[in-house]
């Protein structure tokens, strides 16, 4: 099964002793008796409520049939509950079939699971407050989903810096395009080839993203690999629109930059990257969270930003650092 575990390695009563009512000892509850105070419903059995491994199985025959591709969960659900579940609808149904089992890893507080119990969780709302969504969902793919993550804040912030690098790439490549996309609207000139760089960049991304997506969603190598060098080719080829060149090698470059923008975007959107927002609307709140966690206003980072401004030409390069020091 999922875990691996034989029946025959079992030790009856280790954990939790024999009930005398199971006819075998790994028998699991379909139906719990009712207890005062719990919700409970009629049966030929008695009053009582479903097992927790049945209720999972109901809802699976109820909404998807016995038949579905891909069932996840936490991976301290394979054994026993996801095993039972199983059991129980095989037993319902003889074609009962999962194709994919995805069990993720948790997310930790100093390598504890987090837990209502324990106190040491937060709620997506209150990461939030002072993160940005896609910050926060970056984070999160930056860990093979069956591995534990632990949470946090420098790596947030270090999310939070990747996913603004990201806006602002493609913010920088729409501003450089936009004057040469509205010539070519005006003209309609046949579009060039692509220059053997941005051919060597599409072919990296695109191999690199099915071969790691195929391979168990492989996340984390696809976010710092060739979508990385991707990015660096956009941010390096708005730059050189901005040179002077010849018209044939200009135009070329403007296609090679389009091209290798389109694929980062196709990445992108599979990973829950883009947003329906435009990329300037999107810096804009990434600003906006930053200086809540500074407890800045931007009026107080612009005279910040004079104040060190200041210092250097006075060489006061103590006063300078410190400055910067308190912007980061």
């Amino acid at each position: 099964m999922l875990s691996g575990q034989r029946v025959e390695h079992n030790k009856a009563g280790k954990r939790v002793a024999v009930d005398s009512r199971k006819r075998h000892p790994a028998d699991f509850a379909l139906w719990k008796a009712a207890k005062p105070g719990e919700p409970s419903w009629d049966s030929p059995w008695g009053p009582g409520r479903p097992g927790w491994h049945i209720e999972c199985s109901a809802m699976s025959a109820c909404y998807v049939s016995h038949k579905f591709d891909i069932h996840g969960g936490g991976i301290d659900l394979i054994f026993p509950h996801h095993e039972n579940e199983i059991a129980q609808s095989w037993a319902a149904d003889r074609e009962s079939h999962i194709s994919y089992w995805l069990h993720n890893g948790h997310v930790t507080n100093n390598n504890e699971k987090m837990s209502k119990s324990l106190g040491n969780f937060f709620t997506i709302r209150q990461i939030t407050e002072r993160y940005h969504p896609l910050a926060l969902r970056h984070f999160l793919i930056g860990a093979h989903y069956r591995s534990p993550l632990n949470y946090s804040i420098a790596k947030l912030e270090t999310s939070s810096d990747a996913v603004y690098y990201i806006f602002q790439t493609l913010e920088d490549c729409k501003d450089a395009l936009s004057s040469f996309l509205q010539e070519d609207t005006e003209k309609k000139e046949k579009a060039p080839k692509i220059n053997d760089a941005a051919k060597e960049c599409i072919k990296k991304l695109n191999v690199e993203f099915q071969t790691k997506m195929s391979d168990d969603l492989q996340t984390p190598v696809i976010l710092t690999g060739a979508l990385q060098e991707a990015l660096k080719f956009v941010n390096s080829s708005s730059k050189m629109l901005k040179k002077k060149m010849q018209k044939k090698t200009q135009l070329q470059l403007v296609q090679s930059l389009l091209e290798v923008e389109k694929e980062v975007r196709k990445v992108l959107n599979v990973l829950g990257l883009l947003s329906s927002l435009s990329y300037a609307e999107v810096l804009q709140q990434f600003k906006e969270k930053a200086l809540k966690r500074a407890g800045l206003t931007e009026d107080e980072v612009l005279n910040l930003i004079e104040e060190r401004r200041q210092a250097r030409i006075n060489k006061d390069f103590a006063k300078s650092d410190e400055v910067r020091t308190g912007l980061t």
